[in-house]
């Protein structure tokens, strides 16, 4: 018997490898839309946390809300989220 290989994809709204044509557990979204909300299912506490790393995931890929593109790093609008 042997083993195959697993192929995975990335997920394109968290960048987190999932299963292809398979919902991200992460983030719940398939091919660009929200599948699941996944916000909904944790508390408090982990909807903070989860909801500021995704900010600093956007941040380190350059986008802004609404999916603008930042053309740099502004301390104020950091200070604010």
């Amino acid at each position: 018997m042997a083993l195959k290989k697993t192929f995975l994809a990335i997920c394109d709204k968290c960048d987190r490898e999932v299963l292809p044509h398979h919902i991200c557990a992460y983030c719940g979204y398939y091919n660009g839309r929200e599948i699941i909300d996944v916000l909904a299912k944790l508390d408090k506490k982990d909807k903070k946390k989860r909801l500021k790393e995704e900010a600093v995931a956007q941040a380190a890929h350059g986008e802004h809300k609404g999916g603008e593109k930042m053309s740099e790093l502004n301390p104020e609008e950091l200070s604010k989220k």
